[in-house]
This record gives structure tokens, C-alpha cells and sequence, in this order.
């Protein structure tokens, strides 16, 4: 390899000169120029020699002398840090395969924080709904910060990335807490790479949030306006005994929904069908059931991929099951919840 770890290098698009910390693969190194660490390609750096032996003259000019009403101040020019929020950035490390050719063998996961303020952050890696990684830590302010390297054959496992955020010193004013999830399509990602080497870029990033939130103050609701009008207003303690029934199976056949179902195309009868859905849902968890049975049969199965997927989003859900039920065959799905 032409260079070694700690070799002084000439970066050639800002003329700057900067020492090797660490090599990411056979074709970039990580560089360190001034405190600050970046990633470069190495045909983007050379050793300073030539520079340095060309700025050097043979036979030293004559000096002319200066007086002191000569000499023009230098004007300090600061550079302008951009604003414009905290950042997941993705840096892929290649490696070769035994064909030689070039294939992505892992990524590295930095927190990127381009505002003025220093947070506290909660970060944790679900690769298959499980958990894999967890640190808790501070960033500070336009700090870099390295987490971790996650296998790229775990793209296939939908990965998400999932912060939480709060202030090191609490305003009144913001929120107590910023919570985001990011999940990731394998698709999303090879679009990524092919797009940063296209433009020979190393990495390539997500905004998390451009803006910590403002603290959302509740409106006040008079209730004695609403009692008046002829409205119920109970006590939040007592709500959940004014709920509806809620139900440990929920039968979403569409004869046991409407008498008119006959009348009603296939899109209308799915979307009755999922509303049923999300109420019973809601019920139960109002009432802090353990389990939920949907029956959804078994048809074409579009009415069970769209319930899946939808439980796929939901926190309360701690797993489900399509499995074979003595009542209903195949066509349900058992859901466990989590409190």
C-alpha cells in the first residue's frame, strides 16, 4: 500500500495538509486535518513533498524592507457552520469478493449534529423486530458521532433505526423528549450507494429532525359548556368503564358486518372491513386486553397482509400469529399485546 497510518498527505482540492488515522478500505483512508475528521478517495490525496519543494526557491530573493505603516492587517474570515439540523450518516466500506469484483461489506452509522445545541440521545438497531444495539450517550454541538458498523447483509432483515432525544439543559419552552424511527427498504439503500458513487461521494445521510420541537401545551376545554349542550363528560379515571364492549374475537367477515354487503364493490367492503379492524384494535387496548383473534379468513389474502402490515407499526403489538386454529382454520390471526 502506498501510504501508512500517521503519513503526512497533501488533500489536493483545498491545497490542505492533513495526517492519516485510519484506512476504511483499499481504496479510502480516513484523514484528520486540523481536529477535524473526514473520509477521502486516495487518488483526492498525495504526499506534500513536491509542493512543498516547489515553493521553495533555489537562490532566496532579496528582501525588501518593510515599515511597520506598510504592513496591512489580515482580516480574520470565519467560516459559517451550517444550521440545518442532526443527521444519520451511512459511510459503505467495500471490499472485493473472490471475482474481484467490488461489493459493499458493511456500513458505518454515524450521528451527525449540525445545530448549536448539545443533546442527550438514545439510540437503538431492530433488525427483524428485534433488538440488536443499544447506546445511550451526548452529542455535542456539529460533532461527528461514530455508533457503530452494521453488517450489510442485515439490510435484508428491515432494519430500523430508532432515537430518542432530549435537551442537556431543559427549556421550559421545548419538549421534554423527540422521539423519530427511521426504517430502511433494502431498495432505498442500494439507491443510496449507486447515488454516491455516481457522484464519487463517500457517504450518504437521513434527517432525523431539522429543529428541536417546541413544547406542545394542551388546550384548556371548559367542560361545563359541553355539560350544558347535553354532552357526557366523565372523569378520565372513570373512562374506560363508558367504553364500548370490547371483544377478544373479532369475526371481519363482511356478512357479519352489513346486510348490504352484497351492494358494495371489493375496495368499499376492505375498507369496512379495516376500520372494524382498528376499532375493536382501540377497544382492546382501552381495556388492556392480553390477546386479540381477528378472523379474516382466507380468500386472496389481501385483507390479512394489510392487517400484518399494519401491525407491523404498531408498539402495543409484542408478536402475531397466522397459525392453524381448531375454530377457523388458517383464516385468523392471534395478536399479543404489551403494556
Amino acid at each position: 500500500m502506498k501510504y501508512q497510518l500517521g503519513d503526512t498527505v497533501l488533500i489536493m482540492h483545498s491545497n490542505e495538509e492533513g495526517r492519516i488515522v485510519d484506512f476504511i478500505n483499499e481504496k479510502m483512508a480516513m484523514v484528520e486535518v486540523r481536529g477535524v475528521k473526514f473520509p477521502v478517495h486516495f487518488d483526492q490525496i498525495d504526499f506534500p513533498y513536491f509542493k512543498r519543494f516547489s515553493e521553495k526557491k533555489l537562490v532566496p530573493a532579496k528582501k525588501e524592507k518593510k515599515y511597520i505603516d506598510d504592513v496591512k492587517r489580515e482580516k480574520y474570515v470565519p467560516v459559517e457552520k451550517v444550521v440545518d439540523g442532526v443527521w444519520l450518516t451511512m459511510l459503505p466500506v467495500f471490499a472485493n469478493d473472490e471475482f474481484g469484483d467490488e461489493l459493499v461489506d458493511r456500513l458505518k452509522i454515524h450521528l451527525v449534529n449540525r445545530t448549536t445545541q448539545p443533546y442527550h440521545f438514545t439510540y437503538l438497531l431492530n433488525l427483524a423486530g428485534k433488538n440488536n444495539f443499544e447506546l445511550k450517550n451526548v452529542i455535542l454541538p456539529f460533532q461527528d458521532f461514530y455508533i457503530h458498523d452494521m453488517d450489510f447483509e442485515n439490510v435484508n432483515d428491515s432494519p430500523a433505526f430508532e432515537f430518542e432525544f432530549s435537551l442537556t439543559e431543559p427549556s421550559k419552552k421545548k419538549a421534554e423528549y423527540f422521539e423519530s424511527i427511521l426504517k430502511l427498504k433494502p431498495k432505498q439503500l442500494f439507491n443510496k450507494i449507486q447515488e454516491i458513487k455516481e457522484k464519487n461521494q463517500p457517504t450518504f445521510s437521513f434527517n432525523i429532525f431539522k429543529e428541536y420541537p417546541d413544547k406542545v401545551v394542551p388546550d384548556y376545554v371548559d367542560t361545563s359548556k359541553l355539560s350544558a349542550k347535553g354532552y357526557k363528560v366523565y372523569n378520565a379515571k372513570e373512562a374506560r368503564q363508558h367504553l364500548e364492549a370490547a371483544r377478544s374475537v373479532v369475526d371481519l367477515h363482511a356478512e357479519k358486518l352489513t346486510d348490504e354487503w352484497q351492494k358494495m364493490d371489493n375496495f368499499e367492503i376492505l375498507t369496512l372491513q379495516l376500520k372494524t379492524f382498528e376499532k375493536f384494535y382501540d377497544l382492546a387496548i382501552a381495556h388492556v386486553q392480553p390477546s386479540l383473534t381477528v378472523v379474516h379468513g382466507l380468500g386472496s389474502g389481501k385483507l390479512k397482509d394489510e392487517i400484518h402490515e399494519i401491525l407491523k407499526t404498531k408498539r402495543e403489538v409484542k408478536s402475531f400469529v397466522n397459525q392453524y386454529d381448531s375454530r377457523f382454520g388458517y383464516g385468523a390471526t392471534e395478536i399479543f399485546f404489551q403494556y
